[in-house]
């Protein structure tokens, strides 16, 4: 009796394989243990490899916390726009689409990327890491709430109500930290989204 032998994993995918599972854990690691508490040897074995391996991939935290955040901010984008484009061909309401970015300011990723700010704030090397990332995550936010809400930035105010409208549930990621701000968040993106339309859809009115 023959034995057939078992087609064995790829190197290459087996290293993307176990970079995922680092930086899927860097961000868990930060969102719930905090800069301080996220370090390359414990988010190795929340990872389930070796710190070797880890640094292997990542020399150091900084490296490996700012490609999390950044893989992570990555795959919720893509979440979002798989949602929108799921929606059959209809284009999502003004309030479809701030309760899609109050979910996005309101998940682990948020927090992870939070303890990273905050961090950054008083280390001058991580902060050089951080400032770019941000301006990069920023844009690219920015961009998709402008395809989702179906905005013409060349109407005077609209660029700069798109931006509020981050600014806004980037905070009301804030106020949920500590306690479930739900209910209030709700309300607040309920009004706002009614603001909002009026400023998107006033050149459409007769």
């Amino acid at each position: 009796m023959t034995t057939q032998a078992v087609p064995r994993e790829p190197q290459q995918d087996r290293s993307r394989a176990t970079r995922g599972r680092l930086l899927e854990a860097a961000i868990d690691c930060l969102a719930s243990n905090g800069w301080a508490g996220t370090t390359v040897a414990v988010v190795a074995e929340r990872a389930g490899v070796s710190r070797g391996a880890a640094q292997h991939h990542f020399r150091t935290r900084e490296e490996l916390v700012t490609a999390a955040v950044e893989y992570g901010s990555e795959v919720r984008t893509a979440q979002m726009r798989e949602h929108l484009s799921a929606l059959a061909g209809r284009r999502p309401s003004t309030l479809e689409v701030l309760t899609l970015l109050g979910e996005m300011y309101t998940s682990p990723l948020f927090r992870a990327a939070l303890q990273l700010w905050v961090a950054a704030g008083s280390d001058e090397q991580l902060r050089a890491r951080v400032v770019p990332l941000e301006a990069r995550v920023g844009r690219e936010a920015h961009r998709l709430a402008v395809e989702a809400l179906g905005a013409d930035e060349s109407v005077p105010g609209v660029r700069e109500s798109v931006q509020a409208t981050l600014d806004l549930v980037r905070g009301l990621g804030l106020a949920d930290l500590l306690t479930d701000d739900s209910a209030r968040r709700s309300r607040l993106l309920r009004q706002w989204a009614a603001t909002l339309d009026l400023t998107l859809h006033r050149t459409e009115a007769p």
